[in-house]
């Protein structure tokens, strides 16, 4: 199993960062702190960070094709201009369960935009749901009885949807229909021990490979999912490793988030860069994250 380390790339001290998403036209990186409502956007070239306060709760953030960008918010989706600071609600689900919130999501090839919900004390319920929000406005209702939901990604040929949700042991595969966004066939192509923590956000290779951050377990795996191995492994200096992202003008550097959320006094001063984000280098390529079509 190949080795590589991660170092700090913004002094960040998130509580809970999450969602970064990579911007090839403006060589930047969007993230969100979810619990404080915040959006951020990282340059690497100038380790400048500009900080965007949502106003409520934000798991996720993509590109839209018409320009500016994508939200799941506490309250459901939503679109958001980042020059003028303009926040518009598209459409919210669950507008008759406020004890949930959106957590992670990504766009599928087509353009839909994906995210999932999870309730506040995820510990005790199983109400969160997967939706997707296509490019008229739509949102469809693809799975429900969620924990938390976190990681979503396809592979290059468009036929494969993996996803993760944190309160099963489980990453699982599913048949996808790109025509209608349908999926199908749910397994499991690696079962997660306890060792290892919980998985949660995750990228795609090049070669179809998932790089998976685990949350209280200090790393970046990277699993071959076609047999269900761990071929390589990134170590952080920090217990809650959130998500990842490809970024880069090559696509070769991977950004990682990380939290604080979850960690004592004793804890955090053991684990000083606990909440920062970080950028590894593992020697292999990523996609493009596709953009909303809407």
């Amino acid at each position: 199993m190949e080795q590589y380390s991660a170092e700090v790339a913004l002094a960040s001290q998130a509580s809970l960062g999450e969602g970064p998403l990579w911007d090839s036209q403006h060589q930047a990186l969007w993230w969100v702190q979810i619990l404080e409502g915040l959006l951020h956007c990282y340059d690497p070239a100038t380790h400048s960070n500009q900080t965007h306060d949502i106003g409520q709760m934000v798991g996720t953030v993509v590109l839209r094709n018409r320009g500016g960008l994508m939200l799941a918010l506490h309250h459901g989706f939503a679109a958001f201009d980042p020059r003028t600071e303009t926040l518009e609600m598209i459409a919210d689900p669950e507008s008759a369960q406020p004890e949930n919130r959106f957590n992670d999501g990504k766009c599928d090839p087509a353009g839909r935009f994906w995210a999932g919900t999870m309730h506040l004390d995820p510990q005790q319920h199983t109400t969160g749901a997967l939706y997707s929000l296509d490019a008229e406005g739509q949102v469809h209702k693809r799975l429900d009885q969620i924990g938390v939901a976190n990681g979503i990604v396809w592979t290059a040929d468009s036929r494969t949807m993996y996803y993760v949700d944190s309160m099963r042991p489980t990453i699982d595969a599913f048949d996808f229909d790109l025509a209608t966004g349908a999926i199908s066939n749910r397994r499991p192509i690696y079962t997660v021990p306890e060792t290892l923590g919980t998985a949660d956000g995750m990228a795609i290779d090049e070669q179809d490979r998932l790089w998976v951050a685990f949350f209280g377990g200090g790393s970046v795996l990277c699993i071959e999912p076609r047999e269900g191995t761990i071929v390589a492994q990134i170590e952080l200096p920090v217990s809650n490793v959130t998500a990842c992202s490809f970024g880069g003008s090559e696509l070769d550097e991977l950004y990682i988030t990380t939290a604080r959320l979850g960690l004592d006094e004793a804890q955090q001063a053991a684990e000083p860069h606990a909440g920062d984000l970080f950028v590894a280098r593992p020697g292999i390529r990523g996609r493009d994250w596709p953009r909303y079509a809407g």
